[in-house]
């Protein structure tokens, strides 16, 4: 697990710490990654809370808390930006993890979106900071799952985010949608000038290799002006291990304790006893991805935080 105390305690305001998962193209890994994150580092006593951004919802298949009693398909966060109140999430969808659930009602936010737009112009884009500020207070880190092809709802999430996190893969598709994020994001950085871009991640990917990793950071570096910020943890392609995720609605770390309890197969065989499907072995080698993602992630947030820092108390000290 991730230890506690890796990250700069104390942030300076409820939003500094939010981080928005995009990438414009569908199935580069956004909601895995938030999920997994989120649930490792809850796991290691961090306060994590996600808010849901996306009508298909698929953190609640991840989470396990599909039609479950909290579940209300997004109701409550267009309620939560229509009346202008904080954000109510729901508590303990793991212990130290809350949601603010997504779903089917979310449609009903860009129309709700664009209205407040022929009014209030880009400023209308402030509501999810707004309503997100005092939700976010106790929370150690924010983590926003994001829709592909929603510009209206990434920019919700850009402009009330601080990092902004782009899980790609190594194929033509993620890198395209990296580019259309890199064009989302100037624009969100009219209203949120402290919006920072922490890095992009490989996901689904085969190999490690260098050539991979260059071609990708080659592409961050065109679509964000020089700027190559590559995460040097990849999450590895293991199709069968995400079946099992969503088929049990438990995490990677969570299935890899299932690995190591389940009997041998040729035990159950030998005692000819049903058993339910096995939980794939890959289960392990993905978990230790996503500590490995993790630990990176939380020194890079340390360092960054560090560095925006510095300027503040150099002026400061200038100034006495």
């Amino acid at each position: 697990m991730v230890e506690p105390g890796t990250v700069l305690d104390g942030p300076d305001g409820p939003l500094t710490r939010v981080i928005a998962m995009v990438n414009d193209k569908g199935g580069v890994g956004k909601t895995s990654i938030v999920a997994n994150l989120a649930g490792q580092l809850a796991a290691a006593d961090y306060r994590c809370l996600v808010v849901d951004l996306n009508r298909q919802a698929n953190l609640a298949d991840d989470l396990g808390y599909r039609d479950g009693d909290g579940d209300d398909h997004g109701a409550g966060l267009v309620l939560s930006v229509l009346t202008e109140t904080p954000l109510v999430p729901v508590r303990h969808v793991r212990e130290g993890l809350d949601v603010v659930p997504g779903g089917a009602r979310l449609a009903d936010l860009v129309p709700l979106m664009v209205a407040r737009m022929q009014e209030r112009g880009r400023e209308a884009f402030d509501v999810l900071a707004d309503v997100l500020a005092p939700t976010a207070a106790p929370y150690d880190v924010v983590f926003v799952d994001c829709p592909p092809e929603s510009p209206i709802l990434t920019d919700l999430a850009l402009t009330a985010a601080r990092w902004v996190v782009m899980p790609t893969k190594s194929d033509v598709g993620g890198l395209v949608g990296m580019r259309l994020v890199a064009e989302r994001f100037s624009v969100a950085r009219e209203r949120n000038p402290e919006l920072r871009l922490l890095g992009a991640v490989l996901f689904g990917t085969g190999t490690r290799s260098r050539r991979v990793h260059a071609e990708v950071r080659s592409a961050v570096a065109g679509a964000f002006g020089g700027s190559s910020p590559l995460f040097a943890t990849a999450i590895r392609h293991a199709e069968r291990s995400a079946q099992d995720a969503r088929r049990l609605g438990k995490l990677a770390h969570e299935l890899e304790l299932e690995v190591a309890s389940q009997p041998a197969w040729w035990a159950s065989l030998r005692d000819g006893t049903a058993t339910p499907p096995r939980v794939s072995p890959t289960a392990a080698g993905v978990a230790g991805d996503y500590r490995d993602l993790g630990v990176e992630l939380l020194t890079l947030l340390r360092d960054a935080e560090e560095a925006v820092a510095q300027p503040t108390i150099r002026r400061d000290v200038e100034a006495v």
